[in-house]
């Protein structure tokens, strides 16, 4: 970016207006303890110093997400929420019959799928938006969970692959251990958002913005993101030819 000062002004003044235009007071947002939560936060922030806070939610997760949630949250100033989902996760695995054999993905998602919940619960209750933590590398394959983490108002940083991602939060005062920590949904112990795409953020960022890479990464990239189009775009439309 040739002007961080002013990309980011201009994000939050994009964030204030989505609120005002909704009649909104405020925002609200998942803490994860990674970076692109954080950047969104720090943003936030700036928009509505008084009226947002964030909300980390543990399900089962590895404590030094919580942790890194919280140093995040206090680096810049915003007040932090914890809600623990442990209980509600095993209630509806319970529920629905989830058993060991199910496909791993299918389980994990209930815990972003309950984070969803938690965070319009809060929205409701305080007549906010919900802010989406989504950059554009991980949306263009589909990489977040349909109402899951998916699930929000408005994607302040939809537009910034990885590494934009990485130099905005150098920018806003993100601590370093969170910025160079590998990428992780935590959806499950020692996940790793480069293992479960089969490509680095470096490829995947490069592709992007240039539309060069090596032919693996590059037919990796173009079936992921055909693939996924249901995810990012309206919900389909039945409409009778005798009303068209």
């Amino acid at each position: 970016m040739k002007n961080i000062e002013m990309v980011c002004n201009e994000a939050v003044e994009w964030i204030k207006e989505k609120v005002n235009n909704a009649g909104a007071k405020g925002i609200v947002l998942g803490m994860s303890g990674g970076i692109d939560s954080a950047v969104v936060a720090a943003l936030v922030k700036r928009a509505f110093p008084d009226n947002s806070f964030c909300v980390t939610m543990p399900c089962y997760s590895n404590p030094i997400d919580e942790q890194h949630a919280k140093l995040a949250a206090d680096a810049i100033g915003m007040e932090m929420k914890t809600v623990v989902l442990n209980e509600a996760f095993d209630t509806m695995k319970k529920l629905v019959g989830a058993k060991d054999t199910d496909p791993k993905l299918a389980i994990a998602n209930i815990k972003s799928r309950l984070r969803m919940i938690t965070l319009y619960y809060y929205a409701g209750s305080n007549n906010y938006l919900v802010a989406g933590t989504g950059n554009r590398s991980e949306l263009t394959i589909g990489y977040f969970t349909k109402y899951g983490d998916g699930g929000s108002d408005m994607l302040p940083i939809a537009s910034f692959v990885k590494k934009e991602v990485r130099a905005l939060a150098e920018y806003l005062g993100v601590p370093d251990i969170i910025i160079t920590k590998p990428p992780t949904a935590g959806l499950w112990e020692d996940q790793s958002d480069e293992i479960e795409m089969g490509m680095t953020y470096e490829q995947l960022d490069n592709y992007i913005l240039t539309g060069e890479g090596i032919e693996d990464v590059k037919c990796k990239v173009d079936m992921m993101n055909k693939r996924s189009e249901h995810k990012r775009v309206p919900i389909p439309t039945f409409v009778p030819s005798e009303k068209q």
